[in-house]
């Protein structure tokens, strides 16, 4: 009977991990509203109910969990930088030369562009240099570093001073577009990230580093 349960709260999990991806990520809801309500309930009623069988990372855990209000510090693993900057033409040349210093000098780039969307590169010939950029978009507002370890998320941290953070996971948790399990069965041993709500539109997105 005991086993029957845990493979009843596993699938309900599993289920209830892909309804929401679906919802959230795809915008496809596979489910109705109250279907996906019903699932979610019996889920929270069995771990209630057999508190030795609950997880840390189940998706009904976002509604029992407790945001903090204070919160450990935590050091990067890789620094969290952010952007400088420039408000004039001087200071862009200044930058374009800070950053030839740092590349090798048989450094050329001619026919490829930095990034995904070659249309908004920007090739820029200086002497016997060429170099090529791209602009997007800022990504502005609240950034977070995310860890998961075997597909499970281990750790949030604020950006901090970019060396060192706050632990922030319990908040996470309460994000709904945050997965608290990778959905792939390629999943690395540890995966680590970055997250972000933009002040403009108000969504929250993640982006994912290996």
């Amino acid at each position: 009977m005991k086993e029957e349960i845990k493979n009843r709260i596993l699938k309900l999990r599993e289920q209830i991990t892909d309804f929401r991806y679906r919802y959230h990520v795809l915008n496809d809801p596979s489910v109705t509203d109250e279907i996906y309500d019903s699932l979610t309930r019996e889920l929270k009623e069995l771990e209630e109910k057999y508190p030795e069988l609950k997880d840390p990372n189940s998706p009904v855990g976002r509604v029992a969990g407790k945001p903090l209000d204070k919160f450990s510090k935590v050091t990067h693993d890789v620094p969290m930088i952010s952007l400088n900057d420039a408000f004039t033409k001087e200071e862009l040349l200044d930058w374009e030369k800070r950053i030839k210093k740092l590349l090798p000098t048989s450094f050329v780039d001619s026919d490829k562009f930095v990034g995904s969307e070659r249309s908004v590169g920007l090739e820029r010939s200086v002497g016997s240099d060429r170099l090529s950029y791209f602009c997007e978009i800022k990504f502005d507002g609240l950034a977070v570093s995310l860890i998961y370890e075997n597909g499970k998320l281990k750790r949030g941290a604020t950006r901090g001073d970019g060396s060192i953070g706050e632990d922030v996971t319990e908040n996470i948790k309460m994000i709904e577009t945050i997965p608290l399990k990778l959905i792939s069965k390629s999943s690395p041993a540890v995966a680590k990230g970055y997250g972000g709500r933009s002040k403009s539109s108000k969504s929250s997105e993640v982006s994912k580093s290996v």
